[in-house]
């Protein structure tokens, strides 16, 4: 979506998917890994079994207030008549940034109780409560650096549309709408946001499958 947006030539991996994941993880991230997988399924205290219950529903809850909080949102139309103003995109580069945070920050508890939950169950769904924890630490600093990126290919988009704008003649009666290029890229902003909060949840939903068949 970014590569059609912002005109990138986005070329297929050289190397595979092991390869380029072993370029994110450091050596103390290797050893903790390993650590986990090494040590087998560790027996589940008789206190912790006590199975959680709505979580699915929580899921589903959290991930349509969050999609919600981006389709209706307000903020995004109100800049629209403040973008040939100096500020440009700045306006939209933070508040999309603010989402990102919104995200993190409600996801976050989000799969910290899916792991409580999932290392109730058994010892070896506590294995991989563990485990996701782990890559959870060791990948987390590595995917917020690359979010955090996204803007720059938007703002691309965004002074493209602009330009484009500014270079078209004026609509004869009956046209378009003089600041239609402003919808095009709010809602192209918005689709972008809607991505990124899927691959947020990934990690989630293979945690809410895994609660599902230890059922």
């Amino acid at each position: 979506m970014l590569a059609r947006l912002a005109d990138i030539d986005v070329a297929e991996p050289r190397h595979a998917f092991a390869d380029r994941l072993s370029q994110w993880l450091g050596w103390t991230d290797a050893i903790s890994l390993s650590a986990v997988l090494n040590c087998g399924p560790a027996a589940v205290p008789a206190s912790v079994r006590a199975v959680q219950g709505g979580e699915e529903g929580e899921c589903l809850r959290l991930r349509g207030v969050l999609a919600k909080a981006i389709a209706d949102d307000g903020a995004l139309a109100a800049e629209k008549e403040r973008t040939d103003t100096a500020a440009g995109f700045s306006p939209y580069r933070r508040h999309y940034l603010a989402r990102q945070q919104t995200m993190e920050m409600a996801l976050g508890p989000l799969r910290e109780r899916l792991r409580a939950s999932l290392a109730a169950r058994s010892p070896a769904m506590a294995q991989l409560a563990a485990v996701d924890a782990v890559m959870e630490q060791a990948l987390g600093a590595q995917e917020r650096s690359l979010l955090s990126t996204v803007p720059g290919p938007l703002e691309k988009h965004f002074v493209r549309l602009r330009q484009a704008h500014q270079a078209t003649p004026d609509e004869p009666e009956g046209g378009a709408p003089q600041m239609a290029w402003q919808d095009v890229f709010r809602k192209d902003m918005q689709s972008v946001l809607l991505a990124e909060l899927d691959i947020r949840f990934e990690p989630v939903e293979g945690l809410l499958e895994a609660l599902r068949k230890s059922s």
